[in-house]
């Protein structure tokens, strides 16, 4: 995409900034088994991750502070970090002046949320200073389902940032029926005859995304770089469908964070994928319990399940994930890294993490074998599979075995 340049209006006061400091506070376990693979900022709602959320307002260089076997992945430059900022906290433009306002050692929270604080020496401990209690709003990533809750607002803040730092392209696309004036097409696109309704949100489309015939997309949408809609997918908002993802069937209200395949018919619904995850043909998630109750799903930290608070939440996928042919996945499932899924019936709500089965029951998945298909996954995409990687994948396996009793 286009280097962005500093938007109209904007405060360049935080051109001084050098290096934020993205660190995975408490909510990290809670957003497993998203962040066993990435940091919490590395999560992708609306168009960006938050971190190139953090990037793009703040104009500097971001680094993480993680969990220490992601370090050899997402380094840190904890050193060179002016700022330390809680990474599951979504930045605008208000709270970016608040936190640039800070004094050296100063420290933002939200009622009892660490937001961030302003030292050099974060690791070590910063230089005391004053609590100050934030006047923005904080919209925070402190659970997966507010992932595809908090989407359609963040859709929107991205979209705005990108009319105003993003060129659009100037080609006349045939066929295309264009409703509502908020479709954002970057040059490169590809869009072949289809409805573009953007009068429930707006819908930007990357260079390199591709949109076959046939697509009924109604906003929001974000369709990033090389990602795809296959012929006569069906949209509704708010959706993002990340970078080089390919998508069918039909979609509403779910976050793809990229290098992802639903390319044929099925239905998801409030839904969080991962990356390098595979759904078969026809996988079905349920998003809407029978009984119209409040969604639970398992939560790592907890050990236990807990309430969304909301009637509709479908299926939280893990990276490198995969569901055979017509998979079907109840309300509220978490399916874990590295799960390969198949049969008849509706598998267990929790997934284990390299569970190899279904609704009859999961047995462990072998390092080994895991890591021969993620290479051959991976390289369809044109993605080496490194050794830092593999190392990665390799602790993950051995901290999600099951405890023996």
């Amino acid at each position: 995409m286009p280097g962005f340049f500093f938007a109209p209006n904007f405060d360049r006061r935080i051109i001084e900034m050098q290096n934020i400091l993205l660190v995975d506070h408490t909510e990290r376990d809670h957003l497993l088994p998203l962040t066993y693979t990435r940091p919490v900022a590395d999560i992708r709602v609306g168009v960006f991750t938050i971190a190139e959320k953090w990037e793009k307002r703040f104009g500097a260089e971001v680094s993480y502070l993680t969990q220490d076997y992601l370090k050899r992945v997402f380094p840190s430059k904890i050193e060179d970090a002016s700022h330390a900022i809680n990474g599951s906290i979504i930045p605008t433009r208000e709270l970016v002046l608040e936190i640039e306002s800070l004094g050296d050692g100063d420290s933002l929270y939200s009622n009892d949320i660490w937001v961030a604080t302003r030292t050099h020496n974060f690791v070590k401990g910063p230089t005391p200073g004053e609590k100050v209690e934030a006047k923005s709003k904080i919209d925070q990533i402190n659970r997966s389902w507010k992932i595809f809750q908090l989407n359609d607002w963040a859709l929107r803040e991205d979209f705005e940032w990108i009319k105003e730092n993003y060129v659009a392209s100037s080609e006349e696309y045939a066929g295309v029926s264009l409703i509502g004036k908020d479709v954002f097409i970057e040059e490169g696109a590809i869009i072949r005859p289809s409805i573009l309704n953007s009068e429930t949100g707006p819908i930007f489309i990357a260079r390199g995304a591709e949109v076959m015939e046939g697509c009924l997309i109604r906003g929001g949408l974000a369709l990033l770089e090389g990602a795809q809609l296959k012929m006569g997918t069906k949209i509704y908002g708010a959706t993002t469908v990340g970078p080089h993802s390919r998508v069918g069937g039909e979609v509403n209200n779910s976050v793809i964070f990229g290098y992802s395949n639903k390319g044929h018919d099925g239905f998801i619904g409030n839904t969080v994928i991962g990356e390098w995850c595979n759904l078969g043909a026809d996988t079905n998630t349920s998003n809407l319990k029978n009984n119209y109750s409040d969604v639970k799903i398992y939560n790592y930290a907890l050990g236990r399940s807990e309430s969304t608070g909301g009637q509709f939440c479908g299926l939280t996928m893990g990276d490198h994930a995969k569901s055979g042919i017509n998979t079907m996945f109840n309300t509220g499932t978490v399916c874990g890294v590295f799960a390969n899924v198949f049969g008849a019936g509706f598998p267990h709500r929790r997934i284990p993490d390299f569970g190899w089965g279904g609704a009859d029951g999961f047995k462990g998945y072998r390092i080994g074998d895991a890591l021969e298909v993620a290479e051959k996954v991976m390289i369809r995409r044109g993605v080496a599979l490194n050794d830092d990687w593999k190392e990665v994948y390799k602790h993950i396996s051995e901290i999600t075995k099951p405890k023996e009793n």
